[in-house]
């Protein structure tokens, strides 16, 4: 049987269905087409249907692959709950324990707000203030809500990483920093096909229009973005334009992430992240900065 030999964990909002649609343009990387947006991953084995998606673990039949797609090629999946969901890391180390392991880490306190707007902008969220819809959040989640409503729960790296560094080594995971995906997606890219064992030259252009999660451009964002001295020149490059589109169509105003909201999460989030910086070996002092914002 062929199993992936590499995941993609997320997190989300932070640009990893985008590095999969990059990925999957290499000649010898096969990837799934769509995001999996399972909470648990069942069973017994991997199966790749014909469409290029990894269905859910199954006990199955021998693998259906395309006649062009082998076991010496890169086969992944990418899915911004694996990070987050705490059964994914043992089931993946169970069935693939040589796996390569990717992950795109935001901001956990921007991710947290962009991961609001989206909802709020997509009629999905019934608070209109971001601090109400955090002070929300045990209810929601005692309530069993879907995963992506989980605004501070989902921006513990720290924790989240542990548990993927206490089964596999070091050298099996790349951690990568949102930020830094915004400014040099290529190099990134380089080297992903390096640390996947591919042609870094076969690799795809690069469009400014690369992820469906970027933050709001300054024209149409809360006023509290126009401070934001060390996103200014990402801001002035890139847009999400599903956000910009829906904003401009219903004409809404974009709650404001306020002085207290960031307080407020940045104090929930002061030791994951000294612990998240200590695992991938990556300062991350800035994010503990208030005029990171």
């Amino acid at each position: 049987m062929i199993f992936p030999n590499f995941f993609i964990l997320g997190t989300a909002q932070a640009g990893t269905m985008a590095l999969q649609s990059y990925l999957q343009q290499h000649p010898q990387i096969y990837m799934t087409s769509e995001k999996i947006n399972r909470a648990t991953l069942p069973a017994k084995e991997f199966k790749l249907s014909r469409n290029k998606k990894i269905n859910q673990l199954t006990i199955a039949n021998p693998l259906d692959l395309p006649k062009k797609i082998t076991k010496d090629m890169a086969i992944g999946t990418a899915c911004p709950v694996y990070l987050y969901n705490p059964n994914v890391a043992p089931k993946i180390y169970e069935y693939c324990p040589q796996v390569r392991l990717i992950v795109i880490l935001r901001h956990p306190v921007l991710r947290a707000y962009i991961n609001f707007l989206h909802l709020f902008l997509e009629r999905r969220e019934p608070h209109q203030d971001f601090l109400a819809a955090l002070q929300a959040e045990s209810q929601r989640i005692q309530k069993h809500s879907p995963w992506f409503t989980h605004y501070i729960q989902l921006g513990f790296y720290g924790q989240q990483l542990k548990r993927y560094y206490q089964l596999f080594s070091p050298e099996q995971i790349k951690v990568y920093l949102y930020e830094d995906f915004l400014i040099e997606p290529l190099n990134i890219l380089k080297d992903i096909c390096h640390f996947l064992q591919v042609d870094p030259k076969l690799l795809p252009k690069i469009s400014r229009e690369f992820t469906q999660s970027e933050i709001p451009a300054p024209n149409f964002s809360p006023r509290f973005f126009n401070s934001l001295n060390c996103l200014t020149k990402i801001l002035n490059s890139f847009r999400d334009f599903s956000v910009f589109q829906k904003h401009q169509a219903h004409n809404i105003m974009l709650p404001e992430m306020s002085l207290t909201s960031r307080k407020f999460l940045l104090d929930l989030y002061r030791e994951d992240i000294l612990q998240c910086q200590d695992l991938i070996r990556r300062d991350l002092s800035a994010w503990l900065k208030p005029d990171f914002f």
